[in-house]
């Protein structure tokens, strides 16, 4: 057997000197160590031969096998080395070159200004609820007192799913669904998507509103004042002149759109605002000699092209990268 074992430790070093790649190694690696090679025919007829002997002869295979595994360990880093090397030849790596830069994005601006108005809500207290957006016409207008004659129920002003349902107007209509679903005292927010027959440079077809409801005992005008002056000042980050200017909304009696004044002294409307109507809280089967309410409602967008000194909405929608860039 050593006689034999050295003639095949001989063919062994001239076979693995010709060895070119992996798949010659690993078909080497079976001829000579695997289940039937001659090692392991050597290894099953040890059982045959007395105890002295059987353990000399298994110190020698033990030996030459410990050989072959070395020789092949060896043969494959020098058969990894010399790929790399090759690889590193066939190609150039200029390591002059910048690295490739990873662009970072950000929110878009118009949630990046929702997500902080509904911080500062969350942090007075308020729910924050959201409505559907194909809403049936007693939630957008009938629940609002919004006679059947009104312009804002014509073809020309809102979309038309059919007769009974409409892409919502406003995000008032929540109104009703926010009071089914708590119990009242309640003070909520609704911000979300309503959609108009718009389209110029302070207006586009869809835009985002932030709904807020307030229902408790004597809550008055001046409750309401605090809120959005509050509002507007944690938004802006500075104190900004606010002016409260009577106006009309078929939902709530007194009401009042909200104007604040730039850096030119002109005054830009932001909001519209009021105590909820008496005819919507019978609507919401309030009992108005408990309680009272009050509501408003904002554009995002006006806030953010305002905070943003921006002069045209249409740029939030348009998906220039040049644009939404300077918010990353």
């Amino acid at each position: 057997m050593f006689n034999s074992l050295n003639k095949i430790s001989v063919t062994i070093k001239s076979e693995i000197k010709n060895i070119k790649d992996l798949t010659e190694l690993n078909n080497f690696k079976s001829k000579y160590l695997g289940k039937k090679s001659i090692i392991t025919l050597y290894f099953s007829k040890l059982a045959l031969v007395n105890i002295p002997e059987r353990i000399q002869c298994s110190s020698i295979l033990n030996t030459f096998k410990r050989k072959i595994k070395h020789k092949i360990i060896q043969k494959k880093s020098s058969l990894r080395n010399r790929f790399l090397s090759d690889q590193a030849q066939s190609s150039y790596l200029d390591y002059s070159l910048p690295g490739r830069r990873i662009e970072r994005g950000s929110l878009h601006p118009i949630t990046m200004i929702i997500n902080e108005i509904k911080e500062i809500f969350y942090q007075w207290g308020f729910v924050i609820y959201s409505g559907p957006e194909l809403e049936n016409i007693y939630y957008n207008f009938d629940s609002l007192n919004i006679p059947i004659n009104h312009p804002s129920r014509s073809m020309g002003d809102t979309f038309w799913f059919d007769s009974n349902h409409v892409l919502r107007t406003q995000t008032s209509s929540a109104q009703m669904r926010i009071l089914k679903k708590y119990s009242y005292p309640i003070k909520a927010i609704v911000p979300g998507k309503v959609f108009r027959r718009d389209f110029d440079h302070t207006h586009t077809p869809m835009f985002h509103q932030i709904e807020g409801l307030i229902v408790d005992k004597s809550i008055s005008f001046s409750n309401l004042k605090w809120i959005l002056k509050n509002l507007v000042i944690k938004i802006f980050k500075k104190n900004i002149k606010i002016r409260f200017r009577s106006s009309y909304f078929p939902f709530t009696c007194p009401s009042a759109e909200v104007d604040i004044q730039n850096k030119f002294g002109d005054w830009i409307e932001i909001l519209g605002c009021g105590m909820v109507h008496p005819n919507v809280l019978k609507n919401f089967n309030i009992d108005r000699n408990i309680y009272s309410a009050c509501a408003f409602g904002m554009g995002v967008e006006r806030i953010a092209m305002l905070k943003y000194s921006l002069s045209d909405i249409r740029y939030f929608f348009e998906n220039d990268i040049r644009f939404l860039k300077q918010f990353v």
